[in-house]
This record gives structure tokens, sequence and C-alpha cells, in this order.
């Protein structure tokens, strides 16, 4: 179960899913990025991001996911709002995601992460670079790293020097958005500014391949390999 809490951002109200384990805590928290297949439809409408928060809370960890293509109007298309992304408006979003979390009851402050899948994953990246609270950040096969949103925005790619917190990519070999090359990429960014970095990719696997439901991405057994690293990972750095 979730609740919902309203951000306003100049008359632009932005839902923000709150999952919270059961028990008192003081518990971690982490801020989960949405994926783009549902930009148009709100986050309540996809199971993957229900199942998502729901699966941390029940791994112990307080949950806020943001909603942050309410920049838009819901019946715009879907590829208007990726073109028209602007990272400046995605900082509002993350930071009013993290101030609700860290307010929640239970929760500690001083132990917040952030993670997400494909747009989320380069949400993460962003958001880990421009905010040093985070103390763990996780990118499921994000793309578009290498490029800025908005007029005048420096590439995601270029913030990794700002990273301060330990980072886990996970990313398949199929995929076309990252693909292997751009993955590269993002190793030696990371790698160059000293970020503490581990990387997995899987072979047999494309883009969306955690999604369970999109029949034709989703590869199980790699998906149930991924999360077992990925709550190793924040059980590391946020327990």
């Amino acid at each position: 179960m979730y609740q919902t809490e309203i951000a306003q951002f100049d008359g632009s109200p932005m839902d923000i899913l709150l999952f919270r384990p059961e028990g008192d805590g003081p518990f971690p928290g982490l801020v989960v990025a949405q994926h783009i297949p549902i930009a148009h439809e709100g986050l309540q409408k996809d199971p993957f991001t229900i199942d998502i928060g729901e699966r941390l809370a029940k791994a112990g960890y307080g949950v806020a996911i943001p909603f942050i293509f309410h920049w838009w109007p819901p019946e715009e298309d879907r590829l208007v709002k990726r073109d028209e992304f602007r990272d400046d408006n995605l900082l509002k979003d993350l930071d009013a995601a993290y101030a609700t979390l860290a307010a929640m009851d239970g929760i500690n402050e001083d132990r917040i992460g952030i993670m997400g899948h494909c747009w989320g994953g380069r949400v993460s990246w962003v958001g880990a670079a421009t905010n040093p609270g985070y103390k763990a950040a996780a990118i499921m096969y994000g793309g578009r790293v290498k490029v800025g949103m908005g007029d005048g925005a420096p590439t995601a790619i270029s913030l990794a020097c700002n990273i301060k917190c330990p980072v886990l990519g996970i990313f398949g070999n199929d995929d076309k958005n990252p693909p292997p090359e751009d993955v590269d990429d993002y190793e030696a960014a990371l790698k160059d500014a000293g970020v503490d970095y581990t990387f997995h990719r899987y072979d047999g696997a494309g883009h969306g391949f955690q999604d369970f439901c999109d029949e034709d991405r989703y590869r199980k057994e790699a998906s149930d390999d991924a999360w077992t690293k990925q709550l190793a990972f924040f059980e590391a750095h946020l327990k």
C-alpha cells in the first residue's frame, strides 16, 4: 500500500507516491525515478512502478516516487515530453521528492539513495550528480546520459565528477539505448572521476529487461539476478 502526496510547482501539481515499511524504523530511504513508458498515464496505472515501491518497502526502505512528467498535460504525446524534457525542472522534482521522503515519519534522512529504470536511470545519474545528500545511486539501463536536456544544460555524463556516492549500473548487452559502447563511456567517466562504481551486464537482455509488464522485453532470470544485486548494493550502502 502507498499514499500520495502532492507537490506544487507554479500551478503544476506533481504526485509523489510514498511507500513505508512496517515497523517503527528508522528506515533508510530511496527516491525512485520512473521509466518513460508511463509518461502519459501516471504512476498509479503502472504495475511495474508499484511493484518497485512495494518490493523496496518490503525490504525495509521508505520510498518516494515522483511523477516527473507532470509539466505537460496528460494527453500530450510521449515523444513531445521526451523532446521537451528539461533538467532544471527535473531538479525541482527530485528536490521535492527528497524532502518529502526525508520528512516522512521513521525515515533516516542521512541514509537516502536514488534509483531508476530506463529514463529513470538517467534521472538517477543526474540526481546523484546534483545532490550530495544521496548515499547510493543505482542506474538500470538508463540511456541519454551523454546528452543535456534543456537550454544550455550540461550533459549528464559530464557531471560524473560531482557524484559523491557509490554507483551501481545494470545493463543489457542487447540494449540500443544505451548500447554497450555508451555503457563503456559511462564506466570510463565514473572511473576518471574516482567514483566507487560496480557495473553488471547481461547477455541476451535488451532495454527494459526487468519490466515484467512487457513480455517481449522481460528476461526473468536476468531480472531476478539484477534485483538480487540491487538489494545487496543498497543493503551495503544504506543500512
